[in-house]
């Protein structure tokens, strides 16, 4: 057999194990969907056959619900690292919410709206809304907060959270509905009364509002939707990877403080560790010329992944763990 014939057997041999090989893999990766391991492929997502926000139904019979719906289901399950992050974080604060909208008579689906203003961060928008629940500083003290140069109180996760039930009791009281509340949320309680009259129709799916906030009530929807079923939209996500919850204890201010740095170190935390957990104190010193009581919340040593959720009681107050 000369060279020639040689070396086209060989290739031919080569090519075999090369296409033999790539199904192999093909077919053991097909047996794996819904892992890392598959071909990436874009699907359409999944809508359920019946929804409901705040005990609510979504009439998802109607066309542009249903594709509303669909349209903000594909934009958070595609928005990968997004969603992933604010899945992560809600172990650690979604216990709090619950624990405040339960202690004021508000449906828990509310908490989404706080993944849907902030991503469940203590963020600062363009327009000057502050904390996870988005607060201007006019809103804010019409809502009971303090907001000044040392404190800010839309930056404390449970004064923050309260405030947000007061407006949304408000809310409910002048709409008698959960989904307009919490489409007042983004517009206004004037914003929507005036389109109710205008358009001479209390259901907010028969309302034509903005772009922004007839997108708010499918986004909070979707996230609804996501959260609970996160295999479905392809998140998996096991214990370790999310953020732990952090057991804390309260210290009880009714004074002024010369410098937060001293007193974390008195406390036995560091100065990032406090300012992280009391965002809302705005300065390094407190000069509390009022005399008003605080309560400044301190992690519990030692700062691992291994304590248990912050615990309410119903006024708001943590028990230390």
């Amino acid at each position: 057999m000369n060279k020639t014939v040689t070396y086209i057997l060989l290739a031919i041999i080569i090519l075999l194990l090369i296409v033999g090989l790539d199904r192999f893999v093909i077919h053991k990766k097909s047996e794996l969907p819904g892992t890392n391991e598959q071909y990436y492929k874009i699907v359409a997502v999944p809508i359920p056959e019946t929804m409901s926000f705040a005990g609510e139904p979504l009439p998802l019979d109607i066309f542009y619900v249903r594709e509303a719906l669909d349209r903000e289901l594909s934009v958070n399950t595609y928005w990968h690292s997004a969603t992933l992050q604010i899945i992560k974080k809600s172990q650690r604060w979604f216990p709090i919410f619950d624990s405040v909208l339960n202690a004021n008579d508000i449906p828990q689906d509310f908490k989404y709206l706080a993944v849907i203003e902030s991503a469940l961060s203590n963020v600062t928008s363009p327009a000057g809304a502050v904390g996870y629940w988005q607060f201007l500083k006019g809103t804010a003290k019409e809502n009971g907060l303090e907001v000044n140069k040392e404190v800010d109180e839309r930056y404390n996760v449970i004064k923050s959270t309260e405030a947000a039930c007061r407006y949304f009791n408000k809310s409910f009281e002048k709409f008698g509905n959960w989904t307009l509340v919490a489409a007042a949320y983004n517009a206004g309680n004037r914003g929507v009364s005036r389109q109710i009259e205008r358009q001479k129709s209390e259901s907010f799916y028969d309302l034509l509002l903005s772009d922004e906030t007839t997108r708010y009530i499918y986004r909070i929807a979707a996230m609804k939707i996501i959260f609970e079923n996160p295999q479905i939209y392809g998140f998996y996500i096991d214990n370790e990877d999310v953020y732990p919850k952090i057991s804390t204890r309260y210290i009880i201010v009714d004074d002024k403080i010369e410098d937060f740095a001293d007193f974390a170190k008195d406390n036995g935390v560091s100065y990032k560790l406090l300012k992280y957990f009391n965002p809302w104190l705005r300065q390094n010193y407190l000069k509390n010329r009022k005399k008003k009581t605080y309560k400044i919340m301190i992690p519990n040593p030692p700062f691992d992944h291994t304590h248990e959720s912050i615990i309410l009681n119903n006024n708001g107050i943590s028990n230390a763990q």
